[in-house]
């Protein structure tokens, strides 16, 4: 699947997050651990955003670390979709 020309955003599902962290392993500069032990995506200036539902764009240069926090996260809370047409390439839901 070639999704390296759309632009994509990636958000996480709290309800679903267990807490391992392994997103902000493998890709700090998006995903980090709050307070509450669960994992929330970071907008481009490095602030954490909250809210329910909330998305971030992904950095190309970082594709293959988000792409991966998906595919390795044992909560399978981690939504990577096209910002076009909001359907999910990497994630639970992609098809």
């Amino acid at each position: 699947m070639s999704v390296q020309n759309d632009e994509l955003e990636v958000w996480i599902d709290q309800d679903l997050c267990t807490g391992d962290g392994i997103c902000a392993q493998y890709a700090p500069e998006v995903f980090e651990l709050d307070i509450d032990g669960l994992a929330y995506v970071k907008d481009a200036d490095d602030e954490l955003l909250q809210d329910k539902g909330a998305t971030t764009r992904v950095p190309l240069e970082l594709l293959a670390e988000v792409r991966d926090s998906a595919k390795e996260c044992p909560g399978d809370c981690i939504h990577v979709r096209r910002v076009a047409d909001k359907v999910e390439v990497y994630g639970p839901d992609a098809e």
